[in-house]
């Protein structure tokens, strides 16, 4: 009528990050994939400068639609992605990358 209780047994665990619950020892979602860090290239390979009139350069860092991506993609550092949005926008303000792309 009752299931016996196991001490030996853990009871499930919650799991935030998932939709549910998950059993116990499994450690959450593990795909199997190792990701590289991604470094600045502005920091590390002291790469050119930024300058709002190179404009091939300034399309690696917006989508086909005219939206700069953001550092999480393109692995820039805070400091630099600041600088590049500032020479995005002068760039665009002075006529040479449209405001958007349709």
């Amino acid at each position: 009528m009752y299931k016996s209780f196991d001490k030996t047994k853990s009871p499930k665990k919650f799991d935030r990050r998932s939709d549910g619950y998950e059993t116990p020892g499994v450690g959450g979602r593990q795909t199997g994939r190792v990701f590289k860090k991604k470094v600045c290239r502005f920091c590390s390979n002291k790469a050119p400068l930024m300058d709002f009139k190179d404009v091939e350069f300034l399309q690696k860092f917006l989508t086909e639609k005219g939206k700069i991506i953001p550092r999480r993609i393109t692995g820039n550092c805070a400091k630099h992605q600041r600088q590049m949005t500032v020479v995005i926008k002068r760039s665009r303000h002075s006529g040479l990358i449209g405001f958007q792309v349709e």
